[in-house]
């Protein structure tokens, strides 16, 4: 902060060194939330990153209350929410697209799948495809993939880099996203009979942890009536 006291207020140099500051404030915060947040992603790993993701926040906001030009909270929330999900679903759902006979995967997946979602467990690996024995899943994994949840994910880096583009695509793919749950839950029920069959936690498991995939709805209102003006072109 001696740099600012060097220059008067109102000055180009006092106005420099405080984006420089501050720039540097958000880049410091994010160095522990980015790792943690590709923790999260994972999964399994997620007990380590958590920690990790809230040291880099209290660091933002910490900078915030000094007076620092950074991202705004939920901006930073919001976009490395949608990066976890996209993470889990695309990581978990690569496995059994392409990892489907790995011991790793039969450990994780199948074992998953015992628990929650027979899909994953009865007659897994008798398709031609491999993997789930639902066919109507494989279509759900190719198309979501492939397109809302890598676009979700760049839309959420755009986000966090305060651009305007990723705040109007995240538009567009949390709407998706949208679509794309109702479009699960049928499919879910269409299959219900092997889905939901003799597993530890049947349809009430599924709505347990199906409450984190709503979550990036939550950011379709801030997305809709925040001042866009504070995103950059």
């Amino acid at each position: 902060m001696s740099t600012l006291a060097q220059k008067p207020p109102g000055s180009f140099g006092g106005y420099d060194a405080h984006q420089d500051h501050s720039a540097q404030a958000q880049k410091r915060a994010d160095k522990w939330m980015i790792p943690g947040t590709l923790l999260m992603g994972t999964g399994i790993l997620g007990i380590i990153g958590f920690p990790l993701f809230l040291w880099g926040l209290r660091l933002q906001v910490n900078a915030a209350k000094a007076g620092l030009s950074v991202r705004p909270v939920i901006v930073t929330l919001i976009g490395y929410l949608v990066i976890i999900d996209s993470t889990l679903n695309s990581a978990g759902w690569m496995m059994d697209l392409v990892a489907n006979h790995t011991l790793i995967n039969r450990l994780i997946t199948a074992g998953w799948g015992a628990v929650f979602d027979g899909g994953y467990f009865w007659h897994y690996n008798e398709i031609w495809v491999g993997g789930t024995g639902a066919p109507g899943e494989k279509a759900w994994q190719i198309s979501l993939i492939m397109v809302v949840f890598c676009g979700r994910m760049a839309a959420g880096i755009g986000l966090l880099q305060m651009k305007r583009w990723g705040q109007q695509w995240l538009i567009v793919f949390c709407w998706m996203g949208l679509i794309v749950w109702i479009g699960y839950n049928l499919n879910m029920t269409f299959y219900g009979d092997v889905r939901y069959a003799n597993i530890t936690f049947p349809v009430w498991g599924w709505w347990i942890y199906d409450i984190f995939y709503i979550t990036p709805f939550l950011a379709i209102p801030y997305l809709h009536t925040v001042n866009r003006e504070i995103f950059s072109d």
